[in-house]
């Protein structure tokens, strides 16, 4: 058995028996040391269909088919009203919307980095990193195995494939394990008609009909991209249906997480309430808040950021989709979060606030965000948060 499948063999032992730790002895660490997981929306998530501005006029003229109705107290497809300018996509409203009547979880929009390349690849690098886009120093160093090396006794680990840039470069081995990956086929026009042929005049003829017939709607190109930006990332789906293992490690061994999650690359037939990204914010709701749940009391001793490397152009294109954009919404959970709350600088959402005529602006850099919450979570010292986000200005929202 070599190292990789150690490592997986005993996590998964770990998750299975709570009793049992990685090395088969508990590890020294206080017995309420904080937790934190960074979610990785890879794709470029649309924003505005989730946190939607139901109080801009220009929202509903940019998007004639994308947009979530105005919050209606009689229609449950509305957006569910969360202050007088912002709204919450009601696929949410089981899952999320509970956590922010509870004050457990706050949005910042127009949030992400000084990063204007609109490149799945470059700005996700990029945030990983944790470095200016102008200086970086290194490209295989990332700011979680930085914040580890700040923390002794906050064991880490990435729910990953290959160990992600944002734990590479650290001074010790970092275990990851995968999650169970979107295996859905790709099928060829002669693969497509036998699957066809195979399930006419059954119940799920229809479905296999819509899902053999979408990707001829999309150039190969884009396909190719839009799976690409996922980098291998297991679905929304999956990462719903693996929370309880991800809960059980965190709660028993580990203090420091990375997860991320496919799929968020919506330039065709995105859907608002209903589609494609509906969908997986149906399904990453349902995690997050299964993943509180399973957490138990230890969920107040817990921070989960949910981020994106952008979000999606404002006006939706002429393929009922959006493209990539810049400014998104990042997510702030937790047991003792700050929550129920927008928090961060913000501007009205009109035209003449868009960055250059067509995106959020980021206005709540995520180096010096996530710097100010790092520092209010374990108290590091500004040398420290310098040695993580190397020269960021940590701001402190008071998020915890």
């Amino acid at each position: 058995m070599n190292r990789r499948e150690f490592l997986f063999a005993a996590a998964s032992a770990a998750a299975a028996l709570p009793a049992l730790s990685f090395s088969g002895k508990l590890f020294a660490m206080p017995a309420h040391a904080p937790r934190f997981l960074l979610v990785f929306l890879r794709g470029g998530y649309d924003c505005n269909n989730l946190l939607v501005p139901h109080g801009s006029d220009f929202y509903y003229a940019s998007r004639p088919t994308l947009a979530i109705a105005r919050p209606d107290p009689g229609d449950p497809n509305s957006a569910i009203a969360l202050d007088a300018n912002w709204g919450l996509n009601p696929v949410l409203r089981d899952s999320i919307y509970p956590l922010w009547q509870r004050k457990q979880i706050a949005f910042v929009p127009f949030a992400g980095t000084d990063d204007m390349s609109r490149s799945h690849f470059e700005t996700q690098d990029n945030i990983e990193s944790g470095e200016p886009t102008a200086n970086r120093g290194s490209f295989r160093s990332g700011f979680l195995a930085r914040l580890s090396g700040a923390l002794p006794g906050t064991p880490p680990i990435a729910f990953t494939k290959s160990l992600p840039l944002s734990f590479q470069g650290a001074a010790t081995d970092i275990p990851n394990i995968s999650l169970k990956g979107d295996t859905k086929p790709h099928f060829d026009a002669r693969q497509s008609a036998i699957l066809t042929q195979m399930y006419q005049g059954t119940s799920l003829a229809a479905a296999t009909a819509d899902g053999l017939a979408l990707p001829n709607t999309v150039s190969q190109d884009l396909r190719d991209e839009m799976a690409h930006a996922s980098r291998g990332a297991p679905s929304a789906k999956g990462f719903a249906s693996e929370t309880q293992r991800i809960a059980t490690l965190m709660r028993e061994r580990y203090r420091l997480g990375f997860i991320d999650i496919g799929g968020w690359d919506t330039h065709v037939n995105q859907g608002s309430v209903t589609g494609g990204l509906a969908n997986n914010l149906r399904n990453l709701g349902e995690g997050l808040a299964a993943y509180a749940d399973a957490l138990g009391d230890e969920w107040n001793n817990t921070v989960v950021v949910v981020v994106s490397e952008f979000g999606r152009t404002f006006r939706e294109n002429g393929d009922k989709g959006t493209d990539h954009g810049h400014g998104t919404v990042h997510w702030v959970l937790g047991g003792k979060v700050n929550g129920g709350r927008i928090a961060g600088e913000q501007v009205a959402v009109n035209q003449q606030n868009l960055l250059q005529n067509r995106d959020y602006p980021v206005l709540n850099n995520y180096r010096d965000t996530l710097g100010g919450l790092m520092g209010r979570v374990w108290g590091l010292r500004d040398s420290q948060l310098q040695t993580v986000f190397p020269q960021a200005r940590p701001r402190d929202l008071q998020l915890v």
